[in-house]
Order: C-alpha cells, then sequence, then structure tokens
C-alpha cells in the first residue's frame, strides 16, 4: 500500500475550503490549514488552494516527515490521518505511547523501531483508543464530534483491511 491510497483516503474526510469558527485550525483548504499551507510554500488565498497542492503538504509535512511510509501500512495510514486531523505532535505522542517509545512527539529512529518491533494490530488499536479518549475531551466535540466519531468508524473499517 502506498501514500497515493492514504492520501485519497484522508481526502475522502476532508472537505474543501472552510473557515469554521470553532475550528482552532483557521482557514483550510482540504484539510491543510493556513498555518501548515505557509510552512510548507503555499502563499496564495486559501480558497485558491487546488487538491494537488494539498497532496503535496500532505506528503512533505505529514507523511515523510512522520516516516509513515516505513510502517507497516496499517500503523502508517492511523499515524498520517491524525497528523491531518490533529498535528503531529498528539500523533506521534499517541504512537509512542502505544509502542513503548520515548513519548516527546517527534517521530524519529526509537519510536520507529519501536513501532516496527511491535504486532501492528495491537499498536493501531492502541493508537485509535487514545485519539478517540482525545477527541471526546476537546471543547469543539459539540462542534466536531459527530464528524469525528464517522472518521474514526471509516478510520477502523481500514484498520480491519489492512492488518489482513
Amino acid at each position: 500500500m502506498t501514500f497515493d491510497i492514504a492520501v485519497e483516503r484522508v481526502l475522502g474526510h476532508e472537505g474543501g475550503y472552510a473557515h469554521l469558527e470553532h475550528d482552532r485550525g483557521g482557514e483550510t483548504n482540504w484539510g491543510v490549514t493556513i498555518a501548515t499551507a505557509r510552512e510548507n510554500g503555499f502563499h496564495g488565498d486559501m480558497k485558491t488552494m487546488n487538491r494537488n497542492e494539498a497532496i503535496v503538504i500532505y506528503k512533505r509535512a505529514f507523511w515523510d516527515k512522520n516516516l509513515c511510509d516505513k510502517m507497516h501500512f496499517a500503523v502508517g495510514f492511523q499515524v498520517f490521518d491524525a497528523c491531518v486531523n490533529h498535528g503531529a505532535g498528539y500523533a506521534g505522542r499517541w504512537l509512542q505511547a502505544a509502542v513503548g517509545a520515548k513519548v516527546d512527539g517527534a517521530i524519529g529512529p526509537e519510536t520507529l523501531a519501536r513501532t516496527n518491533f511491535s504486532d501492528p494490530t495491537q499498536t493501531v488499536l492502541k493508537f485509535m483508543s487514545a485519539r478517540l479518549s482525545f477527541y471526546t475531551g476537546c471543547t469543539e466535540w459539540p462542534h466536531f464530534g459527530r464528524g469525528w466519531i464517522n472518521r474514526m468508524a471509516g478510520n477502523a473499517l481500514y484498520a480491519a483491511q489492512d492488518l489482513k
């Protein structure tokens, strides 16, 4: 499995342009926040960001930077999706806790080694559990909770498929 599959799944969760009152990410397009866009070289109006520009940012800022291609695909996809939805720091901490690595939020050689030594099914279950617990503590839960749970339901189905 590849980045192409992962990004299509994530884009299935993310819509086009949005600037929602309760979204801490501010302006987004294709799920890319304005801060992430600027950090990765997109300086245009967020309304004009096209799908391909978003994909380039996703690959550089989340997939490659967090070594998702070096993990079992089931794990890498879940980490990637969480990076997009919450930020890489949260995703890194959840992965590190799931595999018993030092929890600092930065996915590096130690985290990767522990991830690849760990059972991917157990890792995905622990990771998804931490993510679900996080959602319920978010102040934005009343506004976005239903969508977040639907996203996780879809990701659970992907996990079942990816862990065969």
